[in-house]
Parts: structure tokens; C-alpha cells; sequence
């Protein structure tokens, strides 16, 4: 490899040093929320190895597959359905823009970590340094819809401008949400007004929730070559979950 250039490896090192900045800021009795994909099952082994050193905290899970990997390291995951606040939530994100602005859901599980997000005292979201962009819109933007409408939405989406693609697994089925639902990845380009976006999105008949986080993220913490920088959102900023 040439010097300079950033490899898997290095990214790997990356989410694991934000993930572990970030659990340290888990404190002893906390509800905590415990996000999905790669970054944040750094997260929730992170949290895991301190529950086992004694520290007592109990847990809500975004996805299925992170209450699997959470349960696989020791961690209680109390059912969200019985739970109407949380304390802090980590989770990662498929990218960030500076004003703490994301978008989310490439794994799928974009609408239960916003409502666990809207539910949170805190949000903090783990990157590695490939996430962190000018504008929002290099990520295709994950769109969870029902099944139902899903004829109808991708029509309004490329009417919107999303081309948007039927997400797919492996096998070619489609791929379904833990609620069952589709998701749409659309294609923005660049989403120059993210906030006018959301609005057209969520008048759009059919689409249950879309992947762009606004106002949710109180903290970013972002994993470098040279440590982890450490973002907050301003005060006058904050919003008031």
C-alpha cells in the first residue's frame, strides 16, 4: 500500500476508538440505547466488557440483530415498548455533515433508531473519518415504506429527484425491515436543503420513515488517524427532546 492512503483496517481502528471515547461517557445506572450496524456494535462490545468489569446499566436495542449481539455479551435488553425516555443512545451513521446533521439506515433499522434517538436525552453518533462530509447526499438515502405503497413511492421519489433503487439481499428477495416494511435508497447526489427534503418526504403518503437526522445528534464523535474528535452541538442549537 502507499503511505498515506486510508485502508479497511485503518477505518476498522477508527470506529473502535470512537466507539470507546463515546462508552465512556455511559455512567452507572443509565438506561443507555444501543444503535445498529458496524460502528455501534464496537459500541455495544465496548459496553459489554465494562458490564462485565461491574458496571450496572440496562438497555434498549434499535434492531433485532443488536439485541442479539448485546444478550451475546452479557447486556440486558429491556423491551422498548415499556420504556418512554433514555438516557443516552450511541449509534453510528453513514455519514455527517458539521451542523450534526445525518444520514442514517444504511443497515435497515432507520426507524426504530429515530424513535429510540427522539425518546433520548442524549444522541451520540460514532464515525470514522470517511463519514464526515461538506453536504449531505454522497450516501443514498435509506427510505423505509410499506409494502403496500411501494409502487406509489418510488414514483413520488423520482418525481422528487431520488432515483430511487429497491433495496435487495443477496438471494434477490426483497429486503425487509424488523417491522417488515421495504426500503427505497435514493440517490440525492448532493441535498443541498435537507430540512425542506424531510418536509416533502413526510407528506408523501406511504413512506414511514426516511433516513435524514436533523436535529437528533447532540454529539459526534469522529475516530482519526491522529485520536478522536470530539464534536458537540452549541447550546442555542439544541433541541428539546
Amino acid at each position: 500500500m502507499q503511505s498515506g492512503l486510508i485502508t479497511m483496517s485503518d477505518l476498522e481502528a477508527e470506529k473502535a476508538a470512537a466507539a470507546e471515547a463515546a462508552v465512556n461517557e455511559v455512567r452507572d445506572g443509565m438506561l443507555i440505547g444501543l444503535g445498529s450496524g458496524s460502528t455501534a456494535a464496537y459500541a455495544v462490545k465496548a459496553v459489554g466488557r465494562r458490564a462485565a468489569q461491574g458496571l450496572r446499566v440496562d438497555c434498549v436495542a434499535t434492531s433485532v440483530a443488536t439485541e442479539m449481539l448485546a444478550k451475546s455479551v452479557g447486556l440486558t435488553i429491556t423491551p422498548f415498548d415499556d420504556v418512554s425516555r433514555v438516557e443516552l443512545t450511541i449509534d453510528g451513521a453513514d455519514e455527517v455533515d458539521s451542523s450534526l446533521r445525518a444520514i442514517k439506515g444504511g443497515g435497515g433499522a432507520l426507524l426504530r433508531e429515530k424513535v429510540v434517538a427522539a425518546a433520548s436525552e442524549r444522541v451520540i453518533i460514532i464515525v470514522d473519518s470517511s463519514k464526515p462530509v461538506a453536504q449531505l447526499g454522497r450516501f443514498k438515502l435509506p427510505i423505509e415504506v410499506l409494502p403496500f405503497a411501494s409502487a406509489w413511492v418510488l414514483r413520488a421519489l423520482i418525481e422528487i429527484g431520488g432515483n430511487p433503487t429497491r433495496r435487495v439481499r443477496a438471494d434477490g428477495t426483497p429486503f425487509r425491515t424488523d417491522q417488515g416494511n421495504f426500503i427505497l435508497d435514493a440517490a440525492f447526489q448532493v441535498i443541498s436543503d435537507p430540512v425542506h427534503l424531510a418536509t416533502r418526504l413526510a407528506r408523501v403518503p406511504g413512506i414511514v420513515e426516511h433516513g435524514l437526522f436533523l436535529d437528533e445528534i447532540d454529539s459526534v464523535f469522529i475516530g482519526r488517524a491522529e485520536g478522536v474528535e470530539i464534536i458537540h452541538r452549541p447550546p442555542s442549537g439544541s433541541n428539546n427532546k
